[in-house]
């Protein structure tokens, strides 16, 4: 009897790593969902057959459970990242020890092939220290495991991404719309396009050891993409640009705040343009034609509009 394939996916039930889960499963991996809290990953089962998709507990931090989740797979896939420190998970021990654990356990248990997904920005050197623990992490990875294969997507969008959504309720709520950093430039990238660049790297051996940055067929300015989320949420919203000084103000007030819904380390990202580097090889090179933006919000942010998005019955005539 054939042994069948075993795929792990660390952050297997977050934003990009549900997608990816998916994809293996649809491809014929027995899938290791590696999460921190496997009751919250019990919604990916029916995405395959009966016990092909196993939720895990391995928190990128247990040396003990990431040796666990990586024994005996062919592939493993890291799509851990955080966007603020909560709880005691810090961006050195996720972004950098976590990933350079995973890459090392990865090695010594012989594991086929590793993609690593990381961010446009990673720089060991960046203030932020989001951007900077992603870099290191980079580093890491790949003196464990020097065949990885890296992507760095830019601002990644979908149906439950935590950015379109987030203005879109502040579009709902809110009289005005805050601008910060309104000139940065972005080009952001399909959450589905993402996963299918993962499955495209695994099943290349030309992608290992390199690095892939993916961004969507659009490049365009915080105020752009801001305008855009008014006009489809159908909101008649002010822009209002926030001095620096005050964003800042606000980010260090709100970093005490529930949920940190702004932090300083956001805001000092914010500041930097997000898009992929000229020459640097994307999603083209693998082979996936990038989704424009409007193919797919329209959809997802109807329901803040007005009404819900739903349009009124209208009377049968007399």
């Amino acid at each position: 009897m054939a042994t069948r394939k075993v795929a792990t996916v660390f952050g297997g039930s977050g934003f990009i790593g549900r997608y990816v889960v998916k994809r293996l499963a649809q491809r014929g991996y027995v899938v290791r969902v590696a999460v921190r809290d496997p009751e919250r990953a019990l919604f990916l089962k029916p995405a395959g057959a009966v016990g092909q998709i196993v939720p895990l507990f391995a928190p990128v931090t247990n040396k003990a459970a990431v040796q666990r989740a990586v024994a005996d797979a062919d592939v493993v896939v890291n799509c851990v990242g955080i966007l603020a420190e909560t709880g005691g998970r810090t961006f050195a021990g996720v972004h950098t020890d976590g990933a350079g654990s995973i890459a090392a356990e990865s090695a010594a248990a012989g594991v086929r092939r590793l993609v690593h997904l990381s961010a446009i920005g990673a720089d060991p050197n960046a203030r932020s220290r989001y951007a900077a623990t992603k870099g290191q992490g980079e580093q890491a990875v790949l003196a464990a495991f020097p065949r990885a294969t890296i992507l760095r997507p830019s601002i990644v969008f979908g149906p439950e991404d935590r950015f379109f959504n987030r203005f879109a309720e502040i579009a709902r709520l809110s009289p005005f719309m805050p601008v910060i950093a309104g000139a940065t430039k972005m080009q952001p990238v399909y959450v589905a396009d993402v996963a299918d660049a993962v499955m495209a790297a695994l099943a290349d051996p030309a992608t290992e050891g390199k690095i892939y940055e993916l961004g969507g067929p659009e490049v365009l300015s915080f105020r752009e993409i801001l305008q855009r989320v008014l006009k489809q949420t159908n909101r008649d919203r002010r822009m209002v640009a926030i001095p620096r000084g005050l964003a800042h103000l606000q980010a260090a007030i709100m970093q005490c705040l529930p949920g940190k819904p702004l932090t300083t380390d956001q805001l000092e990202m914010l500041s930097h343009d997000n898009v992929v580097a000229p020459g640097a090889p994307g999603l083209k090179d693998l082979g996936i034609v990038p989704t424009p933006i409007d193919l797919v919000t329209p959809g997802y942010l109807a329901r803040f509009q007005p009404g819900g998005g739903r349009r009124p019955l209208i009377p049968a005539e007399e």
